[in-house]
């Protein structure tokens, strides 16, 4: 699973043969959730409240790629690396 970005110990990874909706996996310690690219909203597992919050902060940053990604995803094409939260 390519990881694609890393910030303050969250690593965010996408799967090549997920089903929608579209999503990013997003991994804090022992804790790991399916987030919706679109509406930010938890499809799977949790995070603890602030990575949420870090989680969603970048996902609004970087919607685009987050999108063209996992188009590529899909396609079975490399995945681009997504700047991580400064």
């Amino acid at each position: 699973m390519p990881e694609v970005s890393r910030f303050y110990g969250i690593i965010i990874r996408f799967y090549y043969r997920d089903q929608p909706p579209t999503h990013f996996h997003a991994y804090y310690g022992e804790h790991e959730a399916l987030v919706e690219i679109e509406t930010g909203t938890i499809h799977e597992g949790k995070l603890p409240k602030r990575a949420y919050e870090l989680v969603e902060q970048w996902r609004l940053l970087h919607l685009d790629e987050l999108r063209d990604d996992w188009n590529r995803a899909r396609q079975m094409l490399p995945l681009m690396p997504i700047a991580p939260l400064e």
